[in-house]
Parts: structure tokens; sequence; C-alpha cells
């Protein structure tokens, strides 16, 4: 059902989106598929997960400008930029305490990269401009996928982040899982 609904509003942006002349269909798969990934996925809450997401997409929008005002356009300039993109990501994280997922941090800054480095560097001069729509774009098509599979997935309750306490224990017998998930939902 999560996939039919996703399909079907995936498909409908496109066709609205022509309809209307919003230009929305450039990016409609990239952003419903990375909207469905940070909803679907099991882990923390949902609005970890998007602060996470949102904090790799502004760092990955701060690698742009970096590359753009400072670094020359080359391997080794990407390659500085990747590195520094990368360890903000990891940084984000480690500052919340884990509270932000990397894998969320990670994939933000990925959509950003995946959606936006053709018009990059196709324009650098412009980037003030083509970044804003890109992220307009990708962020409008991120949150219809997140929304679509949000209310059509199957309940999953968000994965507690592991103690040492508890990744100690290694008696799996159904009597122990169910007291570990009733102590789990008391907390």
């Amino acid at each position: 059902m999560t996939g039919a609904s996703l399909a079907l509003v995936a498909g409908l942006v496109v066709v609205l989106s022509g309809a209307f002349g919003l230009e929305l269909e450039s990016a409609a798969l990239l952003g419903a598929a990375l909207g469905a990934v940070v909803a679907l996925v099991p882990d923390r809450t949902p609005l970890a997960r998007l602060g996470g997401f949102v904090a790799g997409f502004v760092v990955a929008f701060v690698g742009y400008a970096v590359r753009a005002l400072a670094l020359p356009d080359s391997t080794a300039g990407r390659a500085v930029v990747v590195v520094l993109v990368v360890l903000l990501c990891v940084a984000v994280t480690a500052a919340s305490l884990e509270r932000l997922p990397l894998w969320s941090t990670l994939l933000g800054a990925a959509a950003v990269a995946g959606g936006y480095e053709f018009t990059f560097a196709a324009a650098v001069p412009e980037m003030a401009t083509t970044s804003v729509s890109t992220a307009t774009t990708l962020l409008l098509n991120i949150a219809i996928g997140f929304t679509a599979a949000a209310f059509v997935a199957p309940g999953h309750p968000p994965r507690r982040h592991a103690t040492t306490a508890s990744t100690a224990t290694t008696d799996t017998t159904p009597t122990t899982r169910l007291g570990e998930l009733m102590t789990e939902k008391t907390l």
C-alpha cells in the first residue's frame, strides 16, 4: 500500500507540475524517494530523522558555497568539499549526542549533491539563484514523498538508541523479549 501510494503521489506531482508550470518534475522521483526513506526508516522519531536530513541538506549547500567562493574547480577542490561536508555531517550528529542520526544527515547532503551538482557545474557564478530554486524544488518533492509514505506506512515504533547495558543482554527467549518490549513501552 505504501509503495502504491508513493507511486501515485509522485505521478500526480509530475502531471500537476506540467499542467501548472511548477517545474517540479525534474526532482519528483528523487524527492519522493528520499522523503519516503526518511519517513519509513524506523530509527528515532520522525522529527529527529527530518532534523538530521535538513541539517545535512544545509551542510551540503554550505559546501557548494565554499566550493564556489573559495576553491578551484578541480578534483582537489571537490575532494576538499566532500571531506568537509561528511565531517560536518558527523559533527552535527555528534553535537546532537546522536539524537539526529548520521544516516539522515548524510542522506540530506546526498539529496543536494544528487539534485544540484549538474546545475552547479553548469553555472557556478549563478549559485545564488540556482541554489534557491533547486532547494525549493527538492524540499517540496521531499515533503510530498515524506507525507505520502508517513500517512500510509505501517506503524513502526522508533528504535531507541542502544545503550551499553541493553546491548549486553544476550538472552533472547520469548519471555525475556516480551519483558524488554514492555519495559521500552513504559519508558
